[in-house]
């Protein structure tokens, strides 16, 4: 037998090592050539990597989570022979994202997640059936097959969500049948879950945001009744046309404000303390998916109508929850908005995605009585829909009185959405 060692190639210009995300093999499995080895994710894609050579796995380099360096050992392999193994050619290795999902949750009229569906759960007696036929592809994201494998369970008994992906909440279904919670009064057991891959480098993101940023947060309520009459009013147009949600008029408001408050659309560099005020907006659009949290970036947003935001937005938010988003397409963002939709509460303090300056956080729109003019002089109590606007600067760049004011420019044009459409 012969032992070959296959090095960590180089995956990407300028990327000196990659965090393992996902083995595909264990040690003793026995590969053919062209098989996936493991997914390793860098600064800027998640990659899979397939072996060159077939034979038996000897030794991996590391755990899920583990760093390793290009050009180190990745894998032995024991191939049949002796001497020196010689791979067969392989062309140069591109990131590609591997497909992820998004998390199911309820879709608001400006969210870009999709809305809940009914989760499924084994329904044989046994609860130990495989749900897809022999030699068929578990589809999962490497986090979901990481905690899979940490708690034993073979991704082939657990019954896949509707589109055949199997996703977190399946395999809580999976358990709660396997270990018969009842619905209530059950206690679940501990679970350590360790953080790598995309969340871990989130959580490195958010860490350094609130370390190195000043953060103060602004929130004005808004009255939105015009603006969802006229959302309303333009979803009556041609077929051709696609059906406006809240956020292209929001992104549109946005862009018209920054031309008066052009410190909001700005990046801050603080290691060489130069701030660059934007010209163009590039709007970035915080998305949650089954890796975790996306932000894909609309370019040039100010130069765009509301149904090209509207055809932008979506196709933005199907790459990044499919996985297929290119890196120029999540990175270089001015601005960045982020909802929680009907989970949003009443006001939110989100975290400024760095280097920029602000990020804005629409809450979700209630319904309550509120006194408005009566056209005599005088006011009447009417049934009003009511949006807070949340703001979060970074403080060592925008003042709050500039963060207010650009707030009341926003909800002018929100309580009079006809000047967004003038323009």
């Amino acid at each position: 037998m012969a032992k070959y060692t296959f090095n960590l190639p180089d995956i990407g210009e300028g990327i000196a090592e990659a965090e393992i995300v996902g083995w595909k093999v264990a040690v003793g499995d026995v590969l053919a050539e062209d098989a996936a080895l493991v997914d390793m994710m860098t600064d800027k894609a998640t990659v899979e990597i397939e072996t060159p050579v077939a034979g038996r796995v000897a030794w991996l380099a590391g755990a899920v989570g583990d760093m390793v360096a290009i050009g180190a050992p990745l894998v032995v392999v024991e191939t049949e022979g002796d001497g020196q193994v010689e791979p067969s050619p392989k062309p140069e290795i591109a990131p590609q994202p591997i497909p992820a999902r998004a998390e199911p949750v309820e879709a608001p009229p400006f969210a870009l997640s999709q809305a809940p569906e009914e989760q499924g759960s084994p329904s044989t007696s046994s609860g130990r059936a495989d749900f897809r036929p022999t030699g068929a592809k578990v589809q999962a994201s490497p986090a979901v097959r990481a905690r899979a494998k940490e708690l034993g369970i073979a991704l082939a008994r657990v019954r896949p969500h509707e589109d055949g992906r199997i996703r977190h909440a399946d395999i809580d279904a999976f358990l709660a049948y396997e270990e018969g919670f009842s619905p209530a009064g059950s206690t679940r057991k501990d679970e350590q879950i360790k953080i790598t891959g995309l969340r871990r480098r989130i959580a490195e993101n958010m860490a350094a945001a609130k370390r190195a940023i000043p953060h103060f947060t602004y929130v004005e309520e808004c009255d939105v009744t015009a603006l969802e009459e006229l959302r309303g009013q333009l979803n009556t147009g041609g077929a051709d046309r696609p059906r406006l949600t809240m956020l292209p008029l929001l992104i549109t408001a946005i862009c018209r404000s920054l031309r008066d408050f052009p410190m909001i659309n700005a990046r801050y560099d603080d290691e060489a303390n130069i701030v660059t005020r934007h010209g163009a907006v590039h709007m970035g659009i915080a998305t949650m998916t089954d890796a975790g949290l996306m932000v894909p970036v609309i370019r040039d947003a100010q130069a765009l109508n509301l149904w090209q935001l509207a055809r932008e937005i979506s196709r933005l938010a199907d790459a990044a929850r499919g996985g297929t988003a290119k890196s120029a397409e999540l990175s270089g963002s001015t601005l960045t908005i982020s909802s929680l939709g009907p989970l949003g509460g009443i006001a939110s303090t989100p975290v400024i995605n760095r280097p920029e300056v602000a990020i804005i956080a629409p809450n979700r729109i209630v319904e309550r009585p509120a006194f408005v003019p009566d056209g005599m002089g005088g006011e009447r109590v009417a049934k009003r829909k009511l949006m807070n606007l949340s703001i979060s600067c970074d403080h060592r760049v925008v003042d709050g009185y500039d963060a207010a004011a650009f707030v009341q420019s926003l909800k002018l044009l929100v309580e009079a959405p006809a000047r967004i459409i003038a323009g």
